[in-house]
């Protein structure tokens, strides 16, 4: 098995028993610790002992060498909260270093960014997910949910039956295929559509200039901009006829009860803040936002994706959604932590940042990953494969023998969601408890007890760093208290009750909020920004060598990346390898047909796919889901180019050409 320099092969695993079928996705489990003796050298089985005592000599080691900064720590959206703030907690106190990120930063930051401008609080969905079903009209922009979030459908029919559901996707997706209307933009041009269409709200008489003049700021400015926007214009940019743009805003505003909701086909875009903005200022003019029976949200992408992103995990963020350069927030936090405020250390580097300075010479020399797989997620995954390889120590936390896990000098085997209690926290802001419903297999251990067992070994007193999630769960609430994401109301023993109970909830006999914004926004004054935006197009432009966009995305039998996707052998049969979705006019100029092998080819790499033909998708467009390892890895091609706002990589657009494998 080859990778850009990975550190065990395939036949070195299998002289611990597994196949090579269990590597490509066969139900298997890490069931104990493994440690490799030297570079180059294969992973063999060892005790817990040693290997956190391994793993803590050789960071104390890397940390006596370069510093706080020589470490690195990586985690993933779908941590539990408490595993999400015992991490954040292990880097700054335990570790010293103010080099954390995680993987939402590749999902739902352009998204937190534009909400935060706009509300003064991000919350995926300020209203609760029932709330839909009520609707009259539904937007989606970028969001393909019945094949990522099958249940939600449900909540569409009212709209559907209606005639309101409108679907802006490139590509006629099966969410497209229940629309009533779908507009099929460029891929990355989601902001100049926007822009035409709050024109058409504007034009057409349609803004609610009420809520304008008493709940909002800044319409003048933003106006200015969407004055130059006519939906002709527009249609020019995107490609999508005037008229739909103008039908779909009559839609919005023509209906009693109606929502705007973003996915992250418009929000993984070098411009994904604003273009989120863009749909913002949209709401706001309609006036859904903040009025009971409408709203605007973005549908957060993995199992915890809302919690995982309020209490730490950010480079930038202090539990309960505080900012890590508020001095406010650090001395809060601090005393909850029982350190210093001034020993916290700065923000650091977001994460494809962090990912692009491993090994080098002024980057970390030592990465620990929990709950991520950044060798298949990352974009330019080759460069950060190789920044992985080149690293001192990298130490992976997982449940499969993962490709990021195949690279490490040691891989701790932890327990799955069934086999643990924690909380998550729903796209809505509503707080789950997820109670135990297997026993986990010998030898496999939860995160918290892996992170305690490691900041003991660094030092630490054992009190520091609780391994009952209930324990964890309490001082996180304590060190969310009068933050924006408040969760110091919310105890076990509530959520045993069987209480739903939305955040912020600020005391113990707080209902909690499952409707924000009703009364006010969370800015100071109570009034929603607009905020002025305009279309700058995706980093890469199509042309020359590369005549073709390429957008990525999930499909219906897997949900992540790599090895984790693939371990119900029914699943995979019905997704045995990448393929990629081209109009047939496109794929006969490239020489191919379908059932072809083609290779994807841009200015970073190549992936391999298989030809499927589709007539429902742009003839300029190529679609490539991101789920697979090797040499179909769809993030070999993708444009790591960042948001200057959210650090938000460009997912959803990059230039490429099409060609026989």
């Amino acid at each position: 098995m080859t990778m850009d320099g990975p550190r065990v092969s395939a036949g070195e695993l299998c002289q611990k028993g597994w196949t090579a079928g269990a590597l490509l996705g066969a139900p298997d489990r890490l069931r104990e610790p493994l440690v490799r003796d030297r570079r180059g050298g294969p992973l063999r089985p060892a005790s817990w002992d040693e290997a956190l005592d391994l793993v803590a000599a050789r960071l104390r080691r890397v940390l006596a060498g370069h510093g706080p900064g020589g470490v690195a720590v990586f985690g993933g959206g779908g941590l539990t909260n408490e595993k999400a703030y015992l991490l954040g907690k292990f880097a700054r106190v335990a570790l010293g270093t103010p080099n954390i990120d995680y993987n939402g930063r590749f999902c739902m930051s352009s998204a937190a960014a534009a909400a935060q401008r706009a509300f003064g609080l991000d919350r995926g969905l300020p209203f609760p997910l029932a709330d839909l079903d009520e609707a009259d009209a539904i937007m989606l922009v970028g969001a393909n949910v019945a094949e990522t979030m099958p249940p939600l459908v449900r909540r569409l029919r009212r709209a559907r039956d209606r005639g309101g559901l409108v679907v802006a996707d490139p590509r006629r997706t099966a969410t497209a295929g229940l629309a009533s209307l779908h507009l099929a933009p460029r891929p990355g041009t989601d902001l100049a559509l926007a822009l035409g269409m709050l024109h058409a709200a504007v034009a057409g008489g349609l803004v609610r200039r009420d809520d304008l003049e008493r709940r909002t700021e800044g319409f003048a400015a933003a106006w200015r901009i969407a004055a130059r926007w006519r939906p002709e214009e527009a249609e020019r940019v995107t490609g999508v006829a005037a008229a739909d743009q103008r039908a779909a805003v009559g839609l919005l505003a023509g209906a009693r009860r109606a929502y705007l909701l973003t996915g992250r086909g418009a929000e993984q875009h070098a411009t994904g803040s604003d273009t989120v903005s863009a749909w913002i200022n949209l709401a706001l003019a309609l006036g859904l936002p903040g009025r009971e029976g409408s709203g605007y949200g973005s549908l957060t992408g993995q199992g915890n994706g809302q919690g995982g992103r309020e209490h730490g995990q950010k480079a930038d963020q202090l539990p309960g959604y505080r900012r890590l350069d508020d001095p406010a927030a650090r001395r809060h936090v601090a005393a909850v932590w029982g350190v210093a405020p001034e020993d916290l250390p700065a923000p650091g580097p977001s994460a494809y940042e962090l990912l692009d300075s491993l090994g080098t010479e002024t980057g970390p020399r030592a990465l620990l990953v929990f709950g991520s797989n950044p060798a298949v997620s990352a974009p330019r995954a080759g460069r950060v494969s190789r920044r992985l390889a080149a690293l001192d120590l990298l130490v992976v936390a997982d449940i499969v023998p993962s490709e990021t896990a195949l690279m490490a000098d040691v891989v701790l085997p932890v327990t799955q969601w069934a086999e643990e209690e924690g909380t998550l926290t729903n796209l809505e802001g509503r707080v789950l408890l997820r109670r135990r419903a297997v026993a986990p297999p010998p030898g496999a251990r939860g995160d918290l007890s892996v992170l305690r067992g490691l900041a003991v070994r660094l030092g630490r007193p054992a009190a520091e760093f609780p391994d009952d999630p209930e324990e964890v769960f309490a001082e996180l609430a304590r060190a969310s208290a009068g933050g924006l994401a408040d969760y110091s109301g919310i105890g076990y023993d509530r959520l045993r009750a069987g209480e739903e109970i939305h955040w912020p909830c600020p005391g113990p006999g707080h209902p909690g909020t499952p409707r924000a914004f009703l009364d006010r926004f969370a800015h100071p004054d109570g009034r929603a920004r607009f905020v002025p935006v305009d279309h700058r197009g995706p980093a890469e432009r199509p042309g020359g060598d590369f005549p073709l966009i390429a957008t990525t995305g999930r499909v219906l039998a897997h949900y992540q990346s790599g090895a984790q996707t693939r371990r119900v052998p029914e699943l995979a049969a019905a997704e045995p390898g990448a393929r990629v979705e081209v109009h047939p006019d496109t794929a006969r100029r490239a020489g191919l047909a379908d059932g072809d092998r083609a290779r994807v080819v841009s200015r970073r790499g190549t992936a391999e796919a298989v030809v499927r033909c589709t007539p429902g998708i742009r003839r300029d467009t190529v679609f490539l889901p991101f789920h697979f390892p090797g040499a179909e890895r769809a993030n070999l091609v993708t444009n790591p180019a960042l948001d200057p706002v959210s650090r938000m990589p460009e997912f959803k657009a990059c230039a490429v050409r099409l060609e026989p494998a």
